[in-house]
């Protein structure tokens, strides 16, 4: 039975599955309706302790004690900006820190946050902080739904209103740790958990074109994000090692194949380095893969990591890239860096001491 275990070992009950939760409390003599309710205090309400669970009878909640924790992360620094983009460091069971970061747009009732999916990240982008961390291991469906949960509290009683968008585009590659990051959205949508939408949260990847198509053969409700950041394969390889494996050849394949099956518009993420991917050449390539299904692209201004070379584009540079696209009739929208009074690149936080 699944509670034989060494006793020095513990186990964060929200790691079980609902089942194993339905038969543990059968072998118990407990009704089969407790499950739920366990169910709904772990995922709806979030508590840290099964004294919190007070509909439990106090000999289960005892029993429970006894045999499971709740191991939840511990926020550790917080790092508000003047432009009210709030980053998150959280501390793990074991003692890695991951980070979350809300970024907030009052005017028009939209609030998102940025959850990671992995500690670290082994696809070594040379422009990102996360990629000079390495990977140390993926993050657990409960790792990943807690800072949904934990941003979402932080932004009702900031703002009187909870989240309205998820983006999984902090620390890792979210379809390196797929199966954790699929079971994340079910907790965040189901009823019995934050009751999001999922058509309100996005996945972006560096470009895993298997795991692109298995997103589409297994139905998830949730938009795609390809972070392309370069439309030719010599400079994208230069900046990302991930496009070795799979290129932009490989990457369209999957991205129409995707789009046949789902029906959902893509988005292309594009940060603009200075005299390195933001010329007249790049903008016709990019504008190129534009072409074979509908999609958006989100220009974005690069915010610096400390040893990397590159630099964000001057704002001649960037102001005529968007005209270029414009003037190819290219759908875009421009994100202006947000947090640069904090630590605003991914990873930056997490791997600060």
């Amino acid at each position: 039975m699944m509670m034989q275990q060494d006793q020095n070992i513990s186990i964060d009950i929200r790691d079980l599955k609902p089942s194993e939760i339905t038969k543990y409390l059968e072998d118990l003599g407990e009704p089969s309706f407790r499950g739920k309710q366990i169910y709904n205090w772990l995922w709806k309400h979030g508590v840290s302790s099964f004294e919190e669970m007070t509909n439990l009878p106090l000999a289960l909640r005892n029993k429970l004690e006894e045999d499971f924790e709740i191991l939840n992360m511990s926020p550790d620094l917080v790092q508000k900006s003047s432009d009210g983009t709030v980053k998150f460091r959280y501390v793990l069971k074991d003692g890695h820190k991951i980070e979350s970061v809300l970024i907030p747009v009052p005017s028009e009732n939209r609030f998102t946050v940025c959850v990671s999916s992995q500690v670290g990240c082994s696809l070594a982008c040379s422009f990102c902080a996360t990629g000079q961390m390495k990977r140390k291991r993926n993050l657990s469906a409960t790792e990943i739904f807690e800072q949904v949960f934990k941003v979402n509290e932080f932004c009702l009683g900031e703002y009187g209103r909870g989240l309205t968008n998820i983006v999984y585009m902090g620390m890792g590659e979210p379809l390196l740790t797929y199966s954790n990051v699929k079971r994340s959205i079910e907790l965040i949508s189901a009823e019995e958990g934050l009751s999001m939408s999922s058509r309100r949260i996005t996945i972006s990847t560096a470009g895993i074109a298997k795991m692109i198509r298995k997103l589409a053969d297994d139905g998830l409700k949730c938009k795609l994000a390809l972070s392309l950041h370069a439309s030719l394969n010599d400079k994208r390889s230069q900046i990302m090692p991930i496009n070795d494996n799979d290129s932009i050849e490989d990457l369209m394949e999957a991205l129409k194949y995707y789009y046949e099956i789902t029906k959902n518009r893509l988005t292309f993420e594009y940060i603009l380095f200075d005299n390195f991917n933001d010329n007249e050449e790049d903008a016709d390539a990019l504008a190129a893969l534009c072409q074979s299904f509908p999609v958006t692209v989100n220009i974005l201004e690069y915010n610096p990591v400390s040893g990397v070379s590159l630099i964000k584009s001057n704002e001649n540079r960037f102001e005529k890239f968007i005209k270029m696209m414009a003037d190819r009739r290219v759908n875009v929208t421009v994100r202006r860096s947000r947090g640069k009074d904090i630590d605003a690149a991914c990873g930056q936080l997490a791997n600060k001491e």
